[in-house]
């Protein structure tokens, strides 16, 4: 058995740049990533960035099927540049196999080619993200006219009737897009309430623009089965059946966990099935950390980005960073127009008792807006009364992906609703909005 210094289970975007930091300082580091079409991670290769990618393709009229070969050329690119980004290190060495826990410090990894080699890690970083979750629905599983949010992204052709199975912020992404392209798209969800994470008001706005684009919603249904392309529900006490060529599930994603062996070491996991870790990433076994969506929590590309700051703290700094660091981190769905939002809704501050000054903005008011052809939206702004500082902001409209990190960070540097009010802006832009919403 070999002994690695540096041994790190899945190409996720906080390993990867785990890898690359320690390579740099000379350390030895082993990859070990089961899938060679997985190199560089979720976000790249089936997330983020293909996603994104076939967003804006939908709306800029790109056919459907120009577009996913143009998506697929684009994560062809990014995952050679990846690979080539560690593998060419002279101390990485990058192996393709399925890694298994066989005590607290040792792995045994079946490769590609079903040989079996065993290591000896001084640390180990877990990095093996989340998977999707399917819902025990009866013929769900089975039927094959099931997608997740990776294979809906790699059809050869455009379902004419899509139904997702989903109302949260990735099957509104995949409703906002396959509409643009010209499916047929109806999204059923249990829940009575549409984004109830939102404000009521944003989220009225959402659905109105969402349906006004072709999406119909069926709210407060409960699935009974799905027979091949039948999906059989109810609602109101009615029972309810509906065709399509596609059924997309997006009913979130889980902790990838499942064959890592860790019930032959005292790793524990948590109530939700994640790695259970502490506020420096360590896991319950000295020396093995967890990193990005394995460990539970927000599954965003640039939390697994922050993880690796805290262990780099942590091996060649201070180690003060930490979890209790990320205050208001920010967040985006990118349905046409984009929703974006940073600390508090007028929701959450009203249930935790916190006073505010509201500021509202329709988009339609900001002249950038009809130069995008898309006066579609609403600002929101909560602002503390007594120090002028900004609890929250919720932005629905146009760019609103760009404009959020600038809020963003005048919360993180505590800088009062005032000076972004009176800064000077470029024009025609989004971001000269703020002169206008913290007035």
């Amino acid at each position: 058995m070999k002994t690695i210094q540096n041994i790190i289970i899945g190409f996720g975007k906080g390993g990867k740049t785990l890898a690359k930091f320690l390579a740099q300082k000379g350390e030895e580091v082993l990859v070990i990533e089961k899938s060679n079409q997985m190199y560089g991670g979720t976000c790249i290769n089936i997330a983020c960035l293909p996603s994104k990618r076939l967003i804006i393709e939908a709306d800029n009229g790109v056919k459907f099927t120009d577009a996913v070969n143009g998506k697929n050329q684009m994560t062809t690119m990014l995952r050679g540049k990846n690979y080539h980004m560690l593998a060419d290190e002279p101390t990485v060495t990058v192996l393709d196999g399925e890694a298994k826990f066989i005590a607290d410090h040792e792995i045994e990894v079946t490769t590609t080619v079903e040989e079996k080699e065993q290591y000896r890690g001084e640390r180990i970083f877990i990095n093996t993200g989340a998977l999707p979750v399917m819902l025990p629905i009866p013929g769900l599983a089975e039927s094959k006219a099931v997608l997740d949010s990776t294979a809906a992204m790699d059809q050869k052709e455009m379902p004419e009737k899509l139904v997702i199975i989903g109302a949260g912020y990735i099957g509104l992404e995949f409703a906002s897009m396959f509409a643009k392209y010209g499916s047929k798209v109806t999204v059923l969800d249990l829940h009575e309430q549409f984004l109830p994470r939102e404000d009521n008001d944003i989220a009225s706005e959402i659905k109105k623009d969402m349906e006004n684009s072709g999406v119909t919603f069926e709210l407060g249904v409960k699935i009974n089965r799905v027979d091949g392309q039948t999906v059989f529900y109810e609602k109101d006490g009615q029972s309810h059946e509906m065709v399509a060529d596609r059924i997309l599930v997006a009913t979130g994603r889980k902790p990838n966990t499942e064959n890592l062996g860790l019930e032959n070491t005292a790793i524990q996991l948590t109530d939700r099935g994640a790695i259970k870790v502490d506020e420096h990433l360590q896991t319950t076994v000295p020396n093995v950390w967890a990193i990005g969506d394995v460990k539970g929590g927000l599954q965003f590309t640039y939390i697994s980005l922050d993880d690796f700051r805290i262990i780099k703290d942590q091996l060649f700094g201070s180690g003060k960073r930490s979890l209790s660091d990320r205050i208001n981190v920010p967040y985006s769905v990118f349905i046409t127009p984009s929703l974006s939002r940073v600390g508090l809704s007028e929701k959450e501050a009203k249930a935790q008792g916190i006073t505010y000054e509201l500021k509202k903005l329709p988009v339609a008011a900001i002249p950038k807006a009809h130069v995008l052809k898309d006066p579609r939206g609403l600002f929101k702004a909560l602002i503390a009364p007594k120090t002028g500082l900004i609890l929250g902001v919720t932005l629905y409209g146009a760019e609103s992906y760009e404009l959020i990190n600038m809020i963003s960070l005048a919360m993180k540097m505590k800088i009062p609703a005032a000076i972004l009010r009176d800064q000077i802006y470029t024009h025609p832009t989004m971001s000269e909005s703020f002169n206008d919403l913290f007035k």
